[in-house]
Parts: structure tokens; C-alpha cells; sequence
């Protein structure tokens, strides 16, 4: 990783291992893809945005990969706005409409006033009929048994064949594209070229890798993280994963908690818990609300029992 001494010696960032990708598409579900379209910067332009700051004295320090870890350690997220990329994607329109929320890209998407809308939709497997989780209400949890999954898939098949019939007879007879794609499903294929700084990027990333968010979008999200910002800023992509992606946050409350369960308190845990109204007596069966048991998957994955697995003194 070099540094520019003065103006002269400034070079275009190349990344070997990235420009191979350039133009390749990378398969996503099963008409879907990522294309790498260009970028701009690295982790080197990361570094010399942060030394721009503190000055030339910084470099005996730390190096560069000390400081890159400080940085996203730390929150300091300006020096990642220097590298940018552009993606060409291609998913469904419902995975779209999550991915369009976040703000902070440039976008320019396929047009179904001006073109013919992409004749492809995405399919569901029979064994991949996932069935609502009452917990996580945006969410789901497991799947439906097969014989079901397999009636659900041949409707599917049934009616996205309906109704790209029904479009493409609109279209024949001279109906505006503009109306004639308003009863397309939202299976329906859509692409988008996209760009983004770093910074942003990985806030999307790190909303949509976690484990919680859809499964088809997560999948969009783990092609690019692995397959590409990896190969692109490797440094800057593993001190992501290492303070962002698998870290966790603990507010004031929790680690009030986190002390008492460290120190054997578990009753006078339990007792506050309750009082907050995060646990409550259902029967004889203690119930955590949704903050509770947030709570305990990161109690989980310490190792420290749940304090409500215990049954509580009565008065």
C-alpha cells in the first residue's frame, strides 16, 4: 500500500484482484446477478484521507492497517467516503423496493415506461416457502412442509404465466406500456445501476447480511460483501466484520444487567428485568418481551443462561 509524496507521483487506485471482475456477472437467486461496473479508491485512499487530518507524523505511528482498524473501530467514517463503486444489478422488484430505501446512493433503473419490462420472474422452490414469524412481525421463521410448498409453487408458476400473458395482449393491442405493467407482479425481474461510497455501502451491508433480514436481499448483500468489497479494500472489509458486522452494542441498561449476571446477581437481574416490564408471568411461564430477548441472544452468544430460564421467588 503506497502514499503519493507530492501531486506528480499520483496514480489511478487498481486493485488486481478486482479488475478481474470488472463486467463479470455474479449469479444471484435464479435469474438475478451483480456486475461490477467501476471503482474508484482502496483501502490506501482510505488511509491517505485520514492522514490528510493528521499530517505526515501519523505514518510512524501506525500503519496503514492499525489505522484503518482505529478508524472503523472508532466511528470515524469520512475516510471511507473516498472509495467509491458502481454496480449493475439485476433482482425482483419487492427485493428492490428494500434495497432503494437507503437514500445514499446514485441510482438509474430500467424503465418499463420506455422499455418492454424484463421477461423473467423470480420462482419459489418448493421447500422454500417460509412461513411468518409472529415475534419478528416484518420477518419469517422456518418453512411450510413440502407437499404444501409444492401446491404454492405451482399456482405461482400458474399465475406469473397469467399475467405476463395479460401484459404482453395490452401491449399487442397498442395499451401504453406505461399502464399496460401495472398488474405485473412484483416477482418481476428489474435492473438498476448503482453507485455508492464505502461508508454507505457498508451501513447497507450491515443491515442487510444480518441474519434477520429477508433471506432474498441477504443473498444480493452476501454476494457483494464476500465476492467483491473483500477483493476490493480487504483491510477495510475485515475490520468490518471484526467491529460492526459480528460485533454487538449493549446500552446503558443491558450492561447493568450484563454486571449483575456477571457478578452471580441472576434474582436481582431477574427482579429488575421484571419491574421494566421485560419479563412478565404468563401462568407459570416467564415471558421476555422483544427488547428482553434481543437481550439474550447476545447473553447467548457470551455463554451466560438466560436469567428468566429460572423460576422467580414468590412473595
Amino acid at each position: 500500500m503506497t502514499e503519493p509524496d507530492n501531486e506528480n507521483s499520483i496514480t489511478r487506485t487498481c486493485v488486481p484482484e478486482l479488475d478481474k471482475l470488472i463486467g463479470e456477472k455474479i449469479p444471484v437467486l435464479d435469474d438475478g446477478f451483480v456486475r461490477l461496473i467501476d471503482y474508484f479508491g482502496d483501502d490506501s485512499a482510505i488511509v491517505q484521507a485520514a492522514r490528510v487530518s493528521y499530517g505526515k507524523g501519523t505514518k510512524k505511528r501506525s500503519e496503514d492497517k492499525e489505522l484503518i482498524r482505529y478508524l472503523m473501530r472508532h466511528w470515524h467514517t469520512s475516510p471511507f467516503e473516498m472509495c467509491e463503486i458502481k454496480l449493475h444489478v439485476r433482482l425482483p422488484m419487492d427485493c428492490w423496493r428494500q434495497w432503494i430505501r437507503h437514500r445514499t446512493a446514485n441510482v438509474n433503473e430500467y424503465s418499463t415506461r420506455y422499455s418492454i419490462a424484463i421477461d423473467a420472474m423470480a420462482s419459489t422452490k418448493p421447500g422454500e416457502w417460509r412461513m411468518q414469524d409472529y415475534v419478528n412481525r416484518q420477518g419469517s421463521s422456518g418453512n411450510l412442509d413440502l407437499e404444501t410448498g409444492k401446491s404454492l409453487s405451482e399456482k405461482e408458476k400458474e399465475i406469473q404465466k397469467a399475467c405476463r400473458q395479460i401484459y404482453q395482449d395490452r401491449l399487442d393491442i397498442g395499451v401504453a406500456r406505461e399502464q399496460a405493467r401495472k398488474d405485473l407482479p412484483l416477482s418481476t425481474y428489474t435492473e438498476a445501476y448503482w453507485k455508492i461510497d464505502l461508508h454507505n455501502l457498508l451501513h447497507f451491508l450491515m443491515l442487510r447480511m444480518k441474519l434477520n433480514a429477508q433471506h432474498e436481499i441477504r443473498e444480493y448483500a452476501n454476494t457483494i460483501g464476500y465476492k467483491i468489497v473483500g477483493k476490493w479494500v480487504p483491510i477495510a472489509w475485515q475490520a468490518f466484520l471484526d467491529y460492526q458486522l459480528n460485533a454487538m452494542s449493549l446500552s446503558e441498561i443491558e450492561i447493568g444487567y450484563l454486571s449483575m449476571l456477571a457478578s452471580g446477581k441472576s434474582s436481582e437481574a431477574l427482579e429488575g428485568m421484571m419491574k421494566r416490564g421485560w419479563v412478565k408471568m404468563k401462568g407459570e411461564i416467564l415471558s421476555p418481551n422483544l427488547e428482553a430477548m434481543e437481550f439474550g441472544s447476545k447473553l447467548e452468544r457470551l455463554g451466560i443462561p438466560l436469567p428468566w430460564h429460572a423460576t422467580p421467588a414468590h412473595d
